[in-house]
């Protein structure tokens, strides 16, 4: 078991032509917030990432393709050069020690396992290049064969194996090596929806059983939510949050990390912040919506002034209003209806022009909707004065986290 310390760490893929060369000082001149920064020296895939982690604690590093993630987690294994900054595994210096040195054990997306070998072989193949007893090669593969339940297919080659049977070929693999660092490049993305979800099950199971540090790569933000101690999101090679799950879903530190974790994601609305002495509210679609004590007390005491705001909602906490109504509610005609069995997702464009999706049990409905919406129909909504995540709009800034 280990601590990992990663420190300034930054990756730089070097620009080989003059024609790139000109290309990213043109873009340097012009670099805007989004995408990969480019400079001179070349394109910065990871930069100053900064984490601590815990013994035996499990770490998600997600994201979208691009964002720097797998690239983190092949400079801690080694596969990839530090350009700059220091990694620490167990309080040593890892920067310029060889990957086979460093007591890790890595499982990647696309399985590797060798085709010519029996499942056993392929599992015992690193501890017999240690030169390991056979006898206790013998016993670390059956445990984690045991472990993983895959006994049965000890004598098949990987080619008479489903997909997800190869997968737990790939992870017993890395579990007999015993190491100090497990870590998972999006191991279950070649796997079907069902199998994902039996897979996911497992390695809590796992992860519980042999009490090891995981760092764990994906691009599924609900493999973040379910597997994760603690979650790191990355865009364009910088980390936008870490936290644990609750924390990233409940209290998103900006637009990105707001519209990035949950699913379907969070409704985005423009707005305005006004004051009514010590009260907040949010002023859309011609009402204002009153915030919470809390929410307000929280402004106050950052001494946040009325403004213009981009506010969202997650679709699971709004609710649909009578037709005719007192209280603050939006108004919205119904684009699509999806039923989803003991809910409906209804995508909405509202008066002001905003696009919105709201999800709604059936059970709450009237019978004669419980079927669905139809297109165009008008319906009302709102929603409570403790569930909007307020924004600037200029920074994306979560203005009270």
């Amino acid at each position: 078991m280990a601590e990992v310390r990663l420190k300034d760490v930054t990756k730089v893929y070097p620009l080989l032509s003059r024609a790139e060369k000109k290309e990213a000082r043109e873009m340097q001149k012009n670099q805007s917030e989004g995408g990969l920064i480019r400079t001179e020296d070349g394109v910065v895939a990871v930069h100053e990432f900064n984490l601590d982690i815990a013994d035996k604690e499990f770490i998600v590093l997600v994201g979208p393709s691009g964002c720097g993630k797998s690239t983190t987690l092949r400079m801690v294994a080694g596969l990839e050069e530090i350009s700059s900054g220091e990694l620490y595994i167990d309080g040593k210096l890892m920067n310029d020690v060889a990957p086979k040195d460093r007591d890790i054990a890595m499982v990647f997306q696309s399985y590797a396992l060798y085709p010519h070998m029996t499942v056993y072989d392929n599992m015992a193949f690193s501890l017999q290049l240690r030169k390991e007893p056979k006898d206790e090669i013998d016993r670390k593969v059956k445990q984690a064969a045991e472990i993983l339940d895959i006994t049965q297919y000890l004598n098949r080659k990987p080619k008479a194996l489903s997909g997800g049977q190869r997968q737990r070929v790939a992870i017993g693999r890395a579990i007999v090596r015993d190491p100090k660092v497990f870590l998972m490049d999006e191991p279950l993305s070649n796997l079907d929806a069902k199998l994902r979800n039996q897979m996911r099950a497992e390695i809590i199971q796992l992860r519980q059983r042999i009490e090891t540090t995981f760092l764990y790569v994906t691009h599924d933000q609900t493999e973040a939510i379910t597997l994760g101690d603690r979650i790191v999101i990355m865009k364009d090679g910088f980390i936008q949050q870490v936290g644990t799950p609750s924390e990233v879903f409940n209290q998103p530190k900006n637009i990105f990390v707001a519209g990035f974790i949950g699913t379907p994601q969070m409704n985005f609305f423009k707005g305005k912040l006004t004051k009514d002495g010590s009260k907040y509210n949010i002023l859309y679609a011609g009402h204002a919506f009153p915030l919470s004590a809390e929410i307000s007390a929280e402004l106050a005491n950052r001494k946040v002034e009325p403004m213009d705001l981009e506010f969202g909602v997650r679709p699971e906490h709004i609710v649909l209003t009578a037709p005719e109504t007192d209280q603050p509610h939006i108004k919205a005609k119904v684009r699509v209806s999806e039923m989803m069995g003991s809910s409906i997702h209804l995508h909405v464009k509202t008066v002001d022009g905003d696009d919105a999706v709201i999800v709604i049990q059936t059970v709450d409905l009237n019978p004669d909707k419980r079927f669905g919406f139809k297109y165009e129909d008008e319906i009302n909504f709102t929603f409570g004065d403790s569930v909007p995540h307020l924004f600037n709009p200029v920074t994306g800034e979560n203005l009270i986290y």
